[in-house]
């Protein structure tokens, strides 16, 4: 299939205006707090995987909750789409969250499916790096890899937003800076009590240590048991958040919610009457 007649039907998904049935293949989620160099990582994984493998990347930007806008910027790291020998078989979507509550919205699910479907090998969904609303790519993807970095503040980051039970491999990147090792040995010690924790891999895209193993690792990426329970229940809530979000007087309430003073409780009587 053409480009512009994948683009077009991606559109019309995200639109609504095309059904797509739930495709087999592997989506991965690269996830994590902002400044990290998600996007980074991403470029270094398609340097290593492509033209061997076919990728399409996902990438999440922030819908501005006043203009509706967002910057959908992500591909500009992406430096292996300068190379024509590589680019071919890479393709990059730029998502915006538009009204999901969460830095992955509803409708990438299908967006996913839909690229797997049309001869990708793998699917990386790139996610804002927006705290606990990250946890929302556990409903979308079987294989969640958390970025972290030297700069943790308070140490606790990433556990509050709940990623360390959901991750299936953790990667500290920026490894060429100081403080990667106190951060490795906080995340080995907090992890130290779970029976299935997740391997570290310590990574830096300005040194390349590290990247080579990365990818390899990316291949053959296994899901942990135990976060299984908690990517189902992010499923499930996602599906009531669709359900939601879908109806058509969700924008109209909003309104009504601003302009009118129409409190919350009425307002969500008026769209679970239209949504039971």
């Amino acid at each position: 299939m053409d480009r512009r007649t994948l683009a077009r039907q991606l559109s019309a998904i995200e639109n609504g205006e095309l059904d797509v049935s739930r495709c087999d293949g592997e989506i991965i989620a690269i996830t994590g707090p902002p400044g990290v160099g998600k996007s980074c990582i991403v470029d270094a994984i398609l340097q290593r995987l492509v033209p061997k493998k076919s990728i399409a990347v996902l990438a999440v930007d922030p819908t501005s909750p006043l203009s509706g806008g967002a910057l959908l910027g992500d591909r500009i790291r992406l430096s292996v789409l300068d190379d024509d020998n590589k680019s071919e078989s890479i393709y990059v979507r730029s998502i915006a969250t538009r009204s999901s509550s969460g830095s992955v919205p509803s409708i990438i699910r299908d967006l996913a499916y839909h690229l797997l479907a049309n001869s990708f090998d793998l699917v990386i969904i790139e996610t804002v790096g927006a705290g606990q609303s990250e946890m929302r790519c556990a409903a979308v993807a079987n294989r969640i890899v958390v970025i972290e970095g030297p700069a943790r503040g308070d140490g606790i980051q990433a556990e509050k937003a709940g990623l360390l039970e959901l991750a299936d491999l953790i990667v500290v990147n920026k490894s060429d800076l100081d403080g990667t090792d106190k951060v490795v040995n906080d995340l080995s010690m907090s992890l130290g009590l779970t029976e299935d924790a997740p391997p570290i891999l310590k990574t830096s895209t300005i040194t390349g240590d590290g990247l080579d193993e990365l990818a390899e690792t990316i291949v053959d990426l296994k899901e942990r048991v135990s976060s299984q329970r908690a990517r189902n229940r992010q499923q499930i809530l996602m599906a009531h958040e669709n359900i939601l979000t879908s109806n058509p007087r969700f924008e109209m309430v909003l309104d009504r919610m601003s302009e009118e003073g129409l409190v919350l409780e009425d307002a969500m009587r008026e769209l679970n009457d239209r949504t039971s």
